[in-house]
This record gives C-alpha cells, sequence and structure tokens, in this order.
C-alpha cells in the first residue's frame, strides 16, 4: 500500500508540473519566436491505454525538452523585424556569455548598434553591428544570408549560428532567449537558414494540441486523486473493522 501510494502521490506532482509547462507554452502563444516546451505524455498515455493499465500515471513520461519547430512567419513591415526561416538562431551578447534566439525583434541603442528588446548588443560576424549616425532606418536592407547595408553601403552582417544535434541540449535562459550550459559544445555557422526582412517568426505553439493536451491531465489527474481517496476508505473501513 505504501509503495502505490508513493507513485501516485509521484505522479500527481509530475501532471501538476505538466500542467504548469502546458500554462506557460499557453501564455506565450503570441511572443515572437517562442519554442514550446513539450512531453511525451501523448504518447505514453495511449500506450498505457493500450496495454490496459489501471489509470494511476505509471510509466508516463513527463520529462519535458524544448521544441525548435518552426512557427509561422507574418509580416510587419518594420525594418528590423526578422525572421529566421531554416535552423539558425541569433547571437547575443551578454557580460554572463553569449544567448541564442530566434526572436529578431530589434531595435538601436543610443550608439547606433543593433541590440535586442531587453538592450543587449546583436552580435555581427565582425562584431556589434553600428547604424551610421544620420541614417533613417528606412534606408536598412537586410539581405537573406544576413547582410547588412543602409543606403547600398554595407554595414556588417548577422552571425548566425547553428547547433545541428546538439540543439536539443540548449536551454532556457529567460526572454526568450537559450544558452548551451556544455561550454565545450560550440555553434556552427547556420547553412540552412534565411533571413527575412519585415517579418516576424510566429510562436511555434498549437493552441488546439495545447488545450488538448490540458484535458489529458486534468482527467489524469483527477483519477490519481479518485484512487487517493479510494484507498484511504479503504484503509479507514480495514481499521474500523479491527477495532470492532
Amino acid at each position: 500500500m505504501p509503495e502505490i501510494m508513493h507513485q501516485v502521490s509521484s505522479s500527481i506532482n509530475a501532471l501538476m508540473r505538466e500542467f504548469e509547462t502546458i500554462t506557460h507554452n499557453l501564455a506565450n502563444v503570441s511572443t515572437a519566436g517562442y519554442k514550446r516546451r513539450c512531453t511525451a505524455f501523448s504518447k505514453s498515455l495511449e500506450a498505457q491505454s493500450n496495454r490496459a493499465r489501471t489509470n494511476t500515471g505509471e510509466g508516463i513520461d513527463l520529462n519535458s525538452a524544448l521544441d525548435f519547430a518552426q512557427g509561422n512567419v507574418t509580416e510587419t513591415g518594420r525594418p528590423l523585424d526578422l525572421a529566421l526561416h531554416g535552423k539558425g538562431f541569433f547571437l547575443i551578447e551578454t557580460p554572463e556569455g553569449p544567448l541564442y534566439t530566434r526572436n529578431g525583434v530589434f531595435q538601436t541603442n543610443p550608439n547606433g548598434q543593433i541590440v535586442d528588446s531587453e538592450g543587449r548588443l546583436v552580435a555581427g560576424e565582425a562584431g556589434p553591428i553600428t547604424i551610421p549616425r544620420g541614417a533613417a532606418l528606412s534606408q536598412l536592407s537586410v539581405s537573406s544570408d544576413g547582410s547588412i547595408s543602409v543606403g547600398g553601403t554595407a554595414v556588417g552582417r548577422f552571425k548566425l549560428v547553428d547547433f545541428k544535434s546538439n540543439e536539443r541540449r540548449l536551454i532556457s535562459a529567460g526572454t526568450n532567449c537559450f544558452r548551451m550550459p556544455d561550454k565545450d559544445i560550440k555553434p556552427v555557422t547556420a547553412e540552412k537558414v534565411a533571413v527575412k526582412q519585415g517579418y516576424q517568426e510566429a510562436s511555434n505553439v498549437r493552441i488546439i494540441d495545447e488545450l488538448v493536451d490540458m484535458i489529458m491531465v486534468s482527467r489524469l489527474y483527477e483519477a490519481n486523486m479518485q484512487l487517493i481517496s479510494a484507498k484511504k476508505q479503504t484503509a479507514t473501513s480495514i481499521v474500523s473493522v479491527a477495532m470492532g
């Protein structure tokens, strides 16, 4: 009995964490470049059902991972809205080390350097990218390979990187950025990515899928709670009989 109750309790805690993951995904459905967290919940639940197990949550894989699938690309017309199509990341320079993002909603700081929404420098292949003083952003042109020119004069090129098979090792670093915890793994130049100026890559969260997962998590949670209640009632009955 104690072992079964421990398994059920662990399942309930894991389901609560997954529910929080789903709600976080839904909260970021409109965040440019956001990459959803996903779990193997649906597949595990289906496998569990096929084996006709008691619905306790046993055997369900609730480990989560980032889903870097491409989001839809929407046009904004803003010169420093840059969407990536294909595999790759912009590199953001920070005092704590490089971060990587798909959110290409950029701006310029007082020095004319291209920065992200937090004011951090967006890396160019030759260092920070600076827009000449007095130049209008309407004169700025970004080609598909990330090269930037202003009024026909080249001013730099975005440093676009990829982790290939090591992409799955990236972890969230806040503000829609990611970092590589393993310092031995270095990014390489992205080869299969194109920059689209005047566009944003939307979140890859699919509302319907998240709602379906939320319903399944809720039902499994309720089933586990009912099992706990039934076990408690059984234990109470046994004690009552023993006490006469």
